[in-house]
């Protein structure tokens, strides 16, 4: 048994969990937690922040709690501008924490609600030159935390080809992981998940019925999504995520989040499909804040073993409730430029989302 000398460097590695013959979960107890450690280990060795700096970024799940984490063990302050839905449970455990915490006005749109909270960022920039905008979704240093988590996936399932399923959302996880993988073996696959309304690979123009599954996708660029490392691309709307959670729950007795359901979904399929090849998913986080919204409503499951994602050959052909998509580790035409933001070369700095 090991000993930590914080909580986070005990929460901070996944637990991997074989589901079936070729079939794995990498189970997070909140996924953002190495990542967000190893960025901040980083900025401190490099002098990019000093020792009892502010660090600011804009969350409402995984990532406002993982760099609170981080802050706490580190000694520096926390800052964090986050949406009304914020839950009792996340918001207690933060001011407990030391974090501080602002909340902007409820949006009609995630889009309206990313915007705002970038928008309110970069004021408290423009006033406060001391403070470290963490820049989740656009600074690559997050990367770097996924780099002992590859290695684990790459000692524990050396036996076969290895494909790779998890949620798109900041591009860091998946992105992360299979950097770290390929620089070893570039016939890794990278299946992304994402959900209805997310413009990362443009399916901006078709709303889910049920909710946007926000901490897989985004409504505004995030410069972290290198597109070019994605295999396949697929879409799931919110009642099939529902659906592959409860699923997971009561056939695996894995009891996770939502964006989890996606991945299961999408990641049993493909261990059926191609059992020449080890399958892991990326399970962000645990269930719990999901009880009332998701696990509640169990009874309305549908059964996933009569699901299928409607294969496209482009994006015009996009499509509720599930669409693949051959990606091919292409690059994304249609990507916008996020605005400039603050100069790197200030001195103490080089948007709603689940996660």
């Amino acid at each position: 048994m090991s000993m930590h000398t914080h909580i986070a460097d005990a929460i901070k590695a996944p637990d991997l969990i074989r589901l079936g013959a070729n079939l794995y979960v990498a189970r997070f107890e909140t996924m953002k937690v190495y990542s967000t450690l190893v960025a901040v280990e980083r900025l401190l060795a490099s002098g990019r922040i000093r020792p009892g700096a502010t660090l600011m970024d804009s969350s409402s799940g995984i990532y406002a709690y993982a760099l609170a984490l981080a802050c706490h063990k580190y000694g520096l302050h926390c800052h964090i501008v986050g949406s009304k839905t914020v839950d009792r449970t996340l918001m207690l455990q933060l001011r407990i924490l030391g974090a501080t915490i602002e909340q902007v006005e409820p949006q009609a749109t995630l889009k309206m609600d990313q915007s705002l909270r970038v928008a309110r960022i970069r004021e408290l920039l423009d006033s406060r030159p001391d403070v470290h905008w963490m820049q989740q979704y656009h600074d690559d240093i997050h990367y770097d935390g996924y780099e002992p988590v590859a290695a684990l996936l790459a000692d524990s399932l050396a036996d076969a080809a290895l494909s790779v399923v998890g949620g798109v959302g900041s591009g860091c996880s998946t992105g992360g992981l299979t950097r770290a993988l390929r620089a070893h073996d570039e016939a890794v696959e990278l299946i992304g998940v994402q959900p209805f309304g997310s413009m990362t690979f443009g399916c901006q123009h078709i709303e889910d019925p049920g909710i946007i599954i926000a901490g897989i996708g985004s409504s505004i660029p995030f410069r972290n999504v290198r597109h070019r490392l994605y295999d396949q691309i697929h879409w799931v709307s919110f009642d099939y995520g529902l659906s592959g959670s409860v699923a997971l729950l009561r056939e695996h007795a894995v009891f996770a989040g939502l964006s989890t359901g996606c991945c299961y979904l999408v990641a049993a399929r493909e261990a059926a499909r191609r059992p020449e090849r080890n399958v892991v998913f990326l399970a962000a986080d645990t269930g719990h804040r999901y009880v009332e919204g998701v696990f509640a409503h169990y009874e309305q499951a549908l059964d996933p073993r009569g699901l299928e994602p409607k294969p496209i050959a482009s994006l015009d052909e996009l499509a509720l409730p599930w669409s693949a998509m051959a990606w091919d580790r292409a690059d994304f035409a249609a990507d916008p430029a996020e605005p400039n933001e603050r100069a790197a070369s200030s001195p103490c700095d080089a948007a709603l989302v689940a996660h």
